[in-house]
């Protein structure tokens, strides 16, 4: 049986190589961390189904989330297919590197060139180490408003904001699908 009422979308993870994306979607999907470095090769799709409450109404979004590397050298060969009908994204940078923080304004525009203007949502990831931390909470927040955006500080490892991040860009999506 087919749910009627279920949205399906697509969601890309953009964000420069070691800044935390798959950690974060591993947190959200499987509820787990590992702290070993695996570098993603290609791109990965996972799926998870929330629901979500707000203005447009009630919904049940199911999410196809796109995992892709982040190294500079690829990023240009996989854009097109990468962003291709994407309906959202989460923009992850890294709180202990301040140029991954700069380098959020080029995957946005490479999304945005590609599949329009989407819903994003900001994941200033690395939240726990906070003694290593160099990005300031003001400079995730002003960058979030500039796109209209929500902003959330978050750690793959202790799990803070990571499940409130993916469920205000599910939110988003859904009540811009609605109108």
């Amino acid at each position: 049986m087919v749910d009627e009422d279920l949205m399906k979308v697509k969601v890309c993870f953009i964000g420069d190589a070691g800044v935390g994306k798959t950690s974060l979607i591993k947190r959200f999907v499987l509820d787990v961390f590992d702290d070993r470095y695996i570098a993603t090769i290609g791109t990965k799709v996972t799926k998870k189904i929330v629901d979500v409450q707000g203005p447009e109404g009630q919904a049940k979004v199911m999410m196809l989330i796109w995992d892709i590397m982040g190294q500079k050298g690829f990023r240009e060969l996989l854009r097109e297919a990468y962003f291709f009908g994407a309906h959202g994204a989460i923009a992850v940078c890294d709180m202990t590197n301040k140029e991954t923080v700069e380098e959020l304004r080029y995957w946005i525009k490479a999304l945005t060139d590609v599949a329009g203007d989407v819903p994003v949502v900001f994941a200033a990831n690395k939240a726990d180490l906070e003694n290593d931390r160099v990005v300031k909470d003001q400079d995730i927040k002003e960058l979030a408003a500039k796109y209209r955006s929500e902003s959330f500080l978050t750690s793959a490892k202790t799990g803070q904001n990571v499940e409130a991040a993916f469920k205000a860009l599910a939110l988003a999506i859904s009540d811009k699908m609605k109108k």
